[in-house]
C-alpha cells in the first residue's frame, strides 16, 4: 500500500508559501510551519516514509504538478474539477471566500466591488480564478502569481482587492496596514487532502489518517500552530 501512496519512495507533499492553509516559511526548515506542510509530514510519518516537501509559488503550480503525477499529497480545496484528477479524503476544513479590500478602496460590503473601474485580483490556477468571473459582471478579475505579489498590488493600488478564502485573507491582511476582509462571502471552501488519481486504493488508508488527526487534536493543533483565522474544523 505504501508503494501507491509513495511511489518515489518518499512521500512528495505539495505546498505553497505565504498561506498558512498550505506553508508559512521559518528561518529554517525546522521553523516552517501551515496546515499543508504539518499534514503532510504527520501522514508521511503514519505511514512510514521520509516526508519530502515541494514547494511552489502558488496553489496553481501545486495543481499543476497534481495532474502530472509529481507530488503525492496535496492540501487542498475539494472541487469537483479537482476531483477529475485527485482523489479526496473527507473534508476536514472549511472555509468562506471573500474578499481583502486596500486601504483605498471605498468597498463596505461584498456587493460594493461589482462596478465598472474597480479590479479584484485572484491567485493564478486557483477556484477563484474559474468562478469570479461567473460571479462578477462589472468588476476586472485579474490573475496574480503569488501571495507576495498580492500584498504589493494591494499597497500599490495596482487591484482594489483580492479574493479567496478567509484563512488566507486574515493572514495577508497583516502585511496590509490598513486593509479589511469584508464579512459575508460570495463562496465556500471544504479543504481536504488528496492524492493522484490512479492511487485509489490507498485513499482508505488516507481516509483513516483524516478520521484520527481530527479524533486525536492533531488537525485543531496544527490550525492553531498556523495562526489561521477563519477557518473552521466543522461545516456551518
Amino acid at each position: 500500500m505504501h508503494h501507491i501512496l509513495a511511489p518515489s519512495g518518499k512521500l512528495r507533499v505539495g505546498v505553497y508559501t505565504g498561506s498558512p492553509q498550505s506553508l508559512m516559511l521559518g528561518a529554517t526548515s525546522q521553523e516552517h510551519y501551515g496546515m499543508g506542510y504539518e499534514l503532510g509530514r504527520a501522514f508521511a510519518r503514519y505511514i512510514d516514509r521520509p516526508f519530502e516537501p515541494i514547494i511552489f509559488e502558488k496553489n496553481g503550480d501545486v495543481l499543476a504538478a497534481a495532474k502530472l503525477g509529481e507530488i503525492d499529497l496535496a492540501l487542498v480545496n475539494a472541487t469537483p474539477a479537482r476531483a477529475q484528477y485527485l482523489d479526496f479524503a473527507q473534508a476536514v476544513l472549511f472555509s468562506a471566500q471573500s474578499y481583502l479590500i486596500g486601504t483605498h478602496c471605498a468597498a463596505q460590503k461584498i456587493a460594493d466591488l461589482d462596478r465598472a473601474g474597480v479590479v479584484i485580483g485572484v491567485s493564478s490556477g486557483s477556484t477563484s480564478e474559474t468562478v469570479l468571473p461567473t460571479i462578477l459582471k462589472l468588476a476586472k478579475v485579474v490573475a496574480i502569481n503569488s501571495l507576495a505579489e498580492v500584498t504589493q498590488q494591494l499597497k500599490q493600488a495596482k487591484i482594489d482587492a483580492f479574493g479567496t478564502n478567509k484563512g488566507i485573507l486574515f493572514e495577508l491582511a497583516k502585511q496590509v496596514p490598513g486593509s479589511i476582509v469584508l464579512d459575508g462571502a460570495w463562496g465556500f471552501e471544504r479543504i481536504a487532502l488528496g492524492i493522484p488519481k490512479g492511487r485509489s486504493a490507498g485513499l482508505p488508508l488516507l481516509q483513516r489518517f483524516s478520521t484520527d488527526m481530527q479524533e486525536n487534536g492533531l488537525l485543531k493543533e496544527v490550525v492553531q500552530r498556523a495562526g489561521a483565522q477563519g477557518v473552521s474544523l466543522t461545516e456551518t
